[in-house]
């Protein structure tokens, strides 16, 4: 057990902890901001003024302008769902965006929980379309469900940091879990993680290609050009040799 353990959380354990230890606090600068605004939401849009606020620039649904929904995708991902626990959410964000700003990067965190928020919005409107009949689709009242919180851009990150340090059985975890998410409630919320970690798993198919053409490319040079000074050194032998020396 304590050598799977190693095998599969060690290098991630080594990366976070190493970070913490050098930088502390400012290792999940972003995540701390990324809490507190979350907290912010949650106290202002349960105050008698400040719900409509919060809906106006955080609140996505199915049915609202796709100008709308995208512009207030970004902050919809620090809104927290009226209908779960805050502590949940800011757990959520404090735990993965915190591994996630340490193991990626505070940019390429933000990129994918947005693509992975975005990926989930996107599929409720293409669902919706397909209508429930098709195995992809969804109920039409669907499309008047808020759709609000982290879940999504956690789950995707979980999957992405967990490709990145070659935890697989763990990554491979999250993906059982969301799965029997949407055969237990098969609801909306379900099927958005679905949606986000295809989406993760289309980004790291495209590092991982990425990755093997500039390793290929990094290798053909040296494998076609030879040692340096080879092939003028050959024709100079070939000339100096003459055609009737049977070199």
């Amino acid at each position: 057990m304590r050598r799977f353990a190693r095998r599969e959380w060690g290098p991630l354990y080594e990366t976070v902890r190493t970070a913490l230890a050098a930088r502390g606090a400012r290792a999940v600068a972003m995540t701390l901001c990324a809490v507190t605004l979350t907290a912010v939401f949650q106290v202002v849009q349960n105050q008698p003024w400040g719900y409509q606020p919060v809906q106006d620039i955080g609140s996505v649904r199915a049915a609202d302008p796709l100008g709308a929904a995208l512009a207030r995708t970004p902050l919809s991902l620090f809104v927290p769902a009226l209908d779960l626990p805050v502590w949940g959410a800011l757990a959520q964000i404090l735990l993965v965006f915190g591994i996630a700003e340490i193991c990626l990067g505070r940019a390429r965190t933000l990129l994918v929980a947005y693509a992975a928020t975005l990926a989930g919005t996107m599929y409720a409107r293409i669902g919706i379309a397909l209508g429930p009949g098709h195995p992809l689709g969804l109920p039409g009242t669907d499309a008047q469900v808020v759709d609000t919180g982290p879940s999504a851009a956690v789950v995707g990150l979980a999957i992405l940091v967990c490709w990145r340090h070659r935890a697989w059985f763990t990554g491979g975890l999250v993906i059982v879990a969301m799965v029997v998410e949407v055969l237990v409630k098969n609801n909306l919320a379900g099927k958005e993680h679905l949606a986000a970690i295809a989406a993760v798993l289309a980004v790291c198919a495209a590092m991982s290609w990425s990755g093997r053409r500039a390793r290929i490319r990094a290798v053909r040079p040296g494998v076609s050009a030879g040692p340096p000074g080879g092939a003028a050194a050959a024709g100079r032998a070939r000339r100096r040799s003459g055609p009737g020396s049977g070199v």
